[in-house]
């Protein structure tokens, strides 16, 4: 791991101050006794593994505790993250708008702003994102002289380590090398993921799946995506794409889907396919998402048939998921579920009918999701690619 300390260089940090750092900034603040145990390093090895942290800013020592047990002795001292040391920015790039934060070193987010876009083309999209990188750490705050680091989230297939948008469908990119792009117009160190893995990478180290050795986390939106961690790691799998539940088949007589398949979950329920078939079910040829929220609080049984349709497909999907995976608990969650009260029941009926054996018993948490929580994400990725790279 490398700390970065602005103008005393680079501190090159053990593994085993690796090991303590990422523990107290997940899990923190803990003792250096429970440091000790729970990594298996001797308390010595933990008290210098700590020291340069704590002398260049990155951890502190709390006010200390009483003991209690048969390890009764000296207060303990707490380490926990200074969160203030450094600032992250993260942006999510939609198809028509980018959506900004600056998050914290714990990834609380300090600051947000939207920017719409007046195109999806490549340098339209960049020179946006140099405005509101901008405006983000100019603003009040003045997050800038402590920012170093600018993490992106967009849908498709990326690769991480380059930074190139292998292919984006909502934005029609294909190999667009948009870290070196940003990091010309921002001056910052860049990180490119794709979104769902960065809101993965968010729940891991700072949400729901912290502390979980599995789970995966299910997006529901434009498009419906599934990030996985097994054994404490994400899961990529040989060609970056796994986890794509979007394009599971759930119903070989459905819909095509925009990837050449038929009847997969997001060609059901996806943003775009509800409306679809929405408006099949309808006299109104321009209905949006919202009209069809509406309709359906409103009674009607058609539209409602369609949701009810869409929460099938996604527990399906999500059953598939835990049949094959076995994750500890499964978060549902993504600016779709504003529709909430419209798939729940659905989803949880789908899960359950799918769901092999014991797979059921897998703890299933259903939630929406700001935009901003994927731009956390991505200054989550961000705030990862600092502490291990």
């Amino acid at each position: 791991m490398f700390l970065e300390t602005g103008t005393l260089g680079a501190l090159t940090v053990t593994p085993a101050a690796t090991a303590v750092f990422t523990m107290v900034l997940t899990e923190g603040p803990l003792s250096r006794v429970s440091l000790a145990r729970r990594l298996g390093l001797s308390s010595a090895a933990v008290t210098k593994a700590a020291r340069p942290l704590i002398e260049t800013g990155y951890l502190r020592e709390l006010a200390a505790t009483k003991r209690t047990g048969l390890g009764a002795g000296r207060p303990a001292s707490p380490l926990a993250v200074r969160a203030d040391r450094e600032f992250f920015a993260g942006v999510k790039i939609t198809e028509d708008e980018l959506i900004g934060v600056v998050c914290d070193l714990r990834a609380e987010i300090r600051t947000s702003a939207h920017r719409p876009l007046a195109g999806d083309g490549v340098d339209a999209v960049v020179n946006t994102l140099g405005e509101l990188v901008g405006e983000l750490l100019d603003g009040p705050g003045g997050y800038r002289h402590r920012t170093r680091r600018l993490g992106l989230a967009i849908s498709g297939d990326v690769d991480r380590t380059t930074g190139l948008v292998r292919y984006s469908p909502f934005l029609k990119w294909r190999d667009v090398p948009l870290m070196e792009h940003a990091a010309k117009i921002t001056g910052l160190t860049v990180t490119v993921e794709n979104d769902v893995k960065a809101l993965t990478t968010a729940e891991h180290w700072f949400g729901e799946g912290v502390g979980a050795e599995s789970f995966a986390l299910v997006t529901v939106g434009t498009g419906i995506g599934c990030g996985l961690v097994v054994n404490g790691r994400m899961v990529s799998g040989a060609y970056g794409v796994a986890g794509e539940i979007g394009h599971i088949g759930v119903d070989m007589a459905g819909p095509s889907c925009h990837c050449g398949g038929r009847g997969c979950v997001e060609a059901i329920a996806g943003t775009h396919a509800i409306v679809r078939q929405a408006r099949d079910h309808s006299d109104l040829p321009d209905m949006s998402i919202d009209d069809a929220v509406a309709l359906a609080r409103g009674g009607d049984q058609q539209i409602r048939a369609v949701f009810a349709r869409a929460g099938h497909a996604i527990g399906s999907g999500i059953a598939a998921v835990a049949n094959l995976v076995g994750p500890d608990r499964i978060v549902v969650s993504g600016e779709g579920l504003a529709a909430y009260d419209l798939f729940e029941a659905h989803i949880r009926t789908g899960f359950e009918r799918q769901a092999f054996g014991a797979a059921v018993q897998c703890s299933l948490s259903i939630r929406p999701l700001p935009f901003e929580e994927w731009a956390r994400g991505a200054a989550a990725v961000s705030i990862q690619s600092l502490v291990a790279p």
